[in-house]
């Protein structure tokens, strides 16, 4: 089995957008799983926000936001995955959804397998 298996730990490296990792043999499928977050902005980070588009440029207190809710979802699915017994994740993938103004569902979901070095 790939390294972080036994320990219950999934490695980064483990995870691809492909649905194949180079080096490892796929040995079991071991389904569908997914990170869900939902945030919402505070009134000062949304205050902080607008002060910051007046000068122009990248919106910081939004892209660390969006930063730390993905990382957040993807840590989810890696969980979801290790539950499964798998010990990496193919076809990753991510979605977000406004479900209310001001509030997004992020959503971070892919393939949990076992895999075995070639």
């Amino acid at each position: 089995m790939a390294t972080g298996a036994s320990t219950g730990h999934i490695s980064h490296s483990m995870t691809t957008t492909a649905f194949e990792l180079d080096g490892y043999k796929i040995t079991r499928n071991a389904g569908i799983v997914r990170g869900i977050i939902v945030r919402s902005r505070s009134v000062l980070g949304t205050l902080g926000a607008s002060l910051q588009t007046l000068v122009g440029g990248n919106i910081t207190i939004l892209t660390e936001l969006c930063e730390k809710t993905r990382n957040d979802a993807f840590e989810l699915m890696l969980e979801h995955a290790r539950e499964l017994g798998a010990n990496g994740v193919v076809g990753v993938r991510y979605d977000a959804t406004e479900i209310m103004q001001g509030v997004t569902e992020v959503l971070c979901y892919g393939t949990a397998v076992v895999a075995e070095k070639i």
